[in-house]
């Protein structure tokens, strides 16, 4: 009767190699500020989010290091690709955030990009680093769980 309708989610970009090296407490959907031709380049899938990190800076939150190629038609309106861009958080959000970064090894990092209902989203987890031990041990349990499965799977076929 009132099925609930999910609105389309066009993922652009995303960071796998975050959740290998950090890991994820807390992650907030916020909007970006960007310029025609990013959007341009955003919709053609040519984003970049390696290295990429967010910064509360006064009373803003900016993503740095986030890679947009310029657009091919774009001339001489194109954009710098590597620009700080100013993410659009509620002022709550934005206060929570900076008490929680100036904690003791908590950092931004933006997880991907996508277009919900026609607006460029970045969704930004609070992270803690991981140390290699914890990247070996995660690798560790993960072969170990396909191991088991493999087993399992063996077992059904007798």
């Amino acid at each position: 009767m009132g099925e609930v309708q999910r609105e389309p989610i066009k993922i652009v970009a995303e960071n796998r190699k975050a959740r290998h090296d950090y890991f994820i407490d807390e992650t907030y959907e916020a909007g970006i500020s960007l310029v025609g031709t990013e959007v341009k380049s955003l919709r053609a899938g040519k984003v970049n989010l390696r290295d990429s990190f967010a910064d509360v800076s006064g009373n803003e939150v900016f993503v740095r290091n986030m890679h947009i190629s310029p657009y091919d038609k774009g001339n001489r309106f194109n954009h710098d690709p590597r620009r700080p861009r100013k993410l659009l958080l509620h002022r709550q959000e934005i206060k929570r955030l900076l008490g929680q970064t100036t904690q003791k090894g908590y950092t931004l990092i933006p997880l991907r990009v996508y277009f919900k209902r026609g607006r460029a989203k970045v969704e930004v987890a609070l992270a803690r680093g991981k140390k290699l031990y914890d990247k070996r041990e995660e690798i560790a349990k993960r072969d170990a769980d396909r191991e088991i499965a493999r087993e399992l799977r063996g077992r059904d076929r007798e």
